[in-house]
């Protein structure tokens, strides 16, 4: 069932709670109230007969069924089509997921269409009803309070963010091989929050500065600059955490570079004590295997002090070995 509430408010007070859309049409030119519509992933029919109602343009139906869309806001005669990106921070698997609310809002009616769990609208709808006043300003009084319940619900996500980014410092200096990884997909939620929130200074700022072309209500402004220093606040913080992973990023790369050049002169000092053992053995290795060949036609092996001299020899060049191999650091 994509309808999850349906009600028709007159002077800001829910009076009927229709069963049925077609229901909801008749109730709300009858009694000239307001119909408030939430719909979940509606299919083709349910938001065309919605659109015929209340003489929606097709184009903004065509993109609510679509979905995919970035954050906007766009005037059709006398009724405004707003796009939020929602989004919710998931502590189990330390995830940002985003969503997608389309809300058209006219004369007489608000229909929102959420392709998400996100935001809470059943929260928005109670906090209207419990107060009669702002709710008897009409539709964008409804945009407004969404647009509020969307804010509201960054301000855990950046929150989330935030804590991850303080264990990615952790990560950093002690030496995980995967924090590089880390960083890449918490600078790509990062950006993709960047893209949800960035657009509503513009949406926001633009029902305050047009709210006579918009139709929206003088007593709205003050909570929509409310609203709109909530949104300013919140992407100053994701511009910092943006910052702050680039330079994570940049310090990521540079220890490990360290590590590979201190891995690398480790090794070379391994290959030049292995290569200074290998020649100090190997000069009398040479010397022992020409005297070893016992050939019958070799001068030294007639000489009375042979043997010891060739001895004495082989440790020479190795003592001889060693202490230039020292000398030079190589032991």
């Amino acid at each position: 069932m994509t309808l999850i509430d349906n009600g028709v408010y007159v002077d800001g007070k829910r009076q009927h709670t229709p069963e049925s859309l077609d229901e909801t049409f008749e109730l709300t030119r009858t009694s000239g109230g307001m119909a408030w519509i939430g719909l979940y992933r509606p299919d083709d029919i349910e938001l065309l007969a919605v659109a015929e109602e209340f003489g929606l343009n097709l184009l903004t139906v065509e993109d609510a069924l679509a979905g995919h869309q970035r954050a906007k806001l766009e005037h059709y005669d006398t009724t405004l089509f707003t796009v939020l990106r929602p989004a919710r921070y998931l502590d189990d698997v330390e995830r940002v997921e985003f969503g997608e609310l389309h809300v058209f809002v006219g004369p007489n009616f608000v229909v929102t269409v959420r392709h998400a769990e996100s935001p809470d609208l059943g929260r928005v709808r109670k906090r209207l009803e419990q107060e009669p006043d702002l709710l008897a300003l009409g539709p964008h009084a409804v945009l407004y309070a969404v647009l509020d319940q969307v804010v509201d619900e960054y301000a855990p996500v950046a929150a989330g963010l935030e804590n991850d980014i303080d264990e990615i410092e952790d990560q950093l200096f002690g030496g995980d091989a995967e924090v590089s990884r880390r960083i890449y997909e918490l600078s790509r939620e990062v950006i993709q929050f960047q893209r949800a929130l960035s657009p509503l200074e513009g949406v926001v700022g633009s029902l305050q500065r047009n709210a006579e072309l918009y139709g929206v209500p003088a007593e709205l402004k003050d909570n929509l600059g409310d609203v709109l220093d909530h949104i300013l606040r919140l992407i100053d913080r994701v511009n910092a955490y943006r910052a702050l992973l680039e330079n994570a990023l940049n310090l990521a790369s540079t220890l490990a570079s360290n590590r590979l050049a201190e891995t690398s002169i480790e090794q070379n000092e391994q290959v030049k004590r292995i290569s200074s053992w290998a020649a100090i053995l190997f000069a009398p290795t040479l010397v022992g295997t020409i005297y070893g060949m016992n050939f019958e036609h070799m001068p030294e092996l007639a000489w009375q002090w042979g043997y010891p001299l060739a001895v004495v020899a082989m440790a020479a060049m190795g003592v001889i070995l060693y202490v230039t191999f020292k000398r030079n650091k190589w032991l």
